[in-house]
C-alpha cells in the first residue's frame, strides 16, 4: 500500500441522518443522531392520529460532517 492512500483517507462521519417511523401510524420523521450512539427511539406529537407516538429509527439516510 503506498502512503497516499492513507493520507488521503477521509476520517468518518459524527453524525448520520435517519427515518424514524411511527409505531401508531406509520408517519415518518428525518432525524439527526451522533454514528456512535444508540437507534434513536422518542414519543412525539403523531398528527395523523393527533396524539402522542413512539416513534422508532427505520434506516439510515446519509451521512453528516
Amino acid at each position: 500500500m503506498f502512503l497516499t492512500n492513507t493520507l488521503l483517507k477521509k476520517p468518518k462521519a459524527k453524525f448520520i441522518l435517519v427515518l424514524t417511523q411511527s409505531i401508531v401510524s406509520g408517519h415518518q420523521l428525518v432525524r439527526m443522531r451522533e454514528r456512535l450512539a444508540d437507534k434513536l427511539e422518542f414519543i412525539r406529537f403523531d398528527p395523523l392520529v393527533q396524539s402522542a407516538a413512539l416513534y422508532r429509527e427505520k434506516k439510515k439516510i446519509r451521512s453528516i460532517r
